[in-house]
């Protein structure tokens, strides 16, 4: 049942408004990380990030205790769609692949689930992940060796990128507490650190910005070539979704599946992901180190997560910040992204493995083999408006190919 004001356990409002703000800090590393792969404002990011955990739980009627934020998912497809189309033009697809998260709620209110899982079993899911994490792998070996930064040699590159991994992973596999729910923060924090010293950041942006400033919105503006190319992207996220819903629910011990209901769960994340893309940011998703904060802290009420949402808002205003954030190296974002993006496509292999499935049954063979071909390789389908390429190929590839193939006697 969901969480009454009479029900939630009484919880000071000094507590409350710290404990938000640490939930902030917990997903900050992550929050900004993606705007600065993909080239879009860390400022954006924050704001669009506040807007859209208020939407959600406006949706969602304060009941679920979660934060949205930037999607590592779309990482990949955004600095390819901005390579391709340009920004404003990547936003509106982007948009497009919120309202794909609306239909699907609705389909869900009217339906129920077993329809989605049927269209997207874990032999098409796995290997789009998969694609997803491993397409753009090269740009990130490309900055963590240097080769995007015009000011950063080779070796010290490397040096930056290798110390900045080192630090993410021995956090992450051996950190204890809220240590290990910051990795990401912990290994930029280290890189930069080391960058300092060697002379390799540029504070001049941060000396040249007024402390406080709007945030450089950007429109998004609709091109089918980038709508067709970012739409599929969103297929992989919201059956992840679910998943999110289960784990949260698994730790306040509530069925958010029942109520408020997946369709208002899949609403909230949808309305959120077309309001960043709105003002120019990455699309939204449950964070899923906030759930393990609140794991850690057993903090169940749903409005410290409205805290942190304020606090974010309010530092989007900070030009300072949005600034420095900006100088940090290439190298050592490259460095954490080698694990990024390694880490999604284990997520895709770990979703095949769950499954149980022969993976080298004909048909299973068939589906998998193609997606991550068509994915990675670089296959393309049409031309001009009508290109489909990466991620939206090979979604289409496997949805096609696991609706017309004959199922085997053990998948019936």
């Amino acid at each position: 049942m969901p969480i009454s004001a009479a029900s939630r356990p009484a919880t000071s409002l000094p507590r409350t408004l710290l404990t938000g703000v640490q939930m902030l800090f917990v997903a900050f590393g992550a929050l900004v990380l993606v705007p600065l792969l993909t080239g879009l404002d860390p400022s954006v990011a924050l704001f669009t990030a506040g807007i859209g955990t208020l939407l959600f739980h406006g949706v969602t009627r304060v009941t679920v205790p979660v934060f949205l934020a930037s999607s590592f998912a779309f990482i990949a497809p955004i600095q390819g769609s901005i390579a391709n189309f340009g920004v404003s033009a990547t936003l509106g697809g982007l948009m497009a692949a919120g309202f794909v998260y609306v239909v699907i709620s609705q389909a869900v209110r009217l339906k129920g689930t077993a329809w989605l899982h049927r269209l997207l079993p874990p032999v098409v899911v796995g290997p789009v992940i998969m694609v997803i994490g491993l397409a753009l792998a090269p740009v990130a070996v490309s900055m963590a060796t240097g080769e995007t930064s015009d000011h950063i040699d080779y070796g010290p590159a490397l040096f930056l990128s290798m110390a900045s991994l080192l630090v993410t992973l021995v956090l992450a596999v051996f950190g204890r507490g809220i240590v290990r729910l910051i990795p990401i923060m912990g290994g930029i924090v280290t890189g930069y650190g080391l960058a300092l010293l060697m002379g390799l950041v540029d504070f001049t942006p941060v000396h040249e910005s007024a402390w406080l400033s709007i945030p450089e919105f950007t429109a998004p503006s609709f091109h089918w070539a980038a709508i067709l190319f970012m739409i599929p992207v969103a297929i992989a996220p919201a059956v992840e979704h679910i998943g999110d819903m289960v784990a949260i629910g698994s730790v306040t011990r509530r069925n958010y599946l029942e109520k408020p209901g997946l369709h208002r769960t899949l609403l909230g994340d949808g309305l959120a992901t077309v309001a960043a893309a709105l003002f120019g940011g990455p699309p939204n998703t449950t964070y899923s180190e906030v759930t393990g904060a609140v794991t850690l802290t057993r903090a169940f009420d749903p409005r410290i997560m409205l805290v942190a949402a304020c606090t974010a808002i309010a530092l989007a205003f900070v030009a300072k910040l949005g600034a420095l954030l900006q100088t940090i190296p290439g190298p050592v974002m490259g460095g954490i992204m080698t694990l990024l993006f390694g880490s999604i496509a284990v997520v895709g292999m770990n979703t095949l493995v769950r499954a149980g499935h022969s993976l080298t049954a004909p048909r299973n063979l068939v589906v998998i083999s193609l997606i991550l071909v068509f994915g990675i390789g670089g296959m393309q389908v049409g031309g001009g408006q009508f290109t489909l390429q990466g991620v939206s190929l090979a979604a289409l590839v496997g949805i096609v190919l696991n609706w017309v193939l004959p199922r085997a006697e053990e998948d019936e």
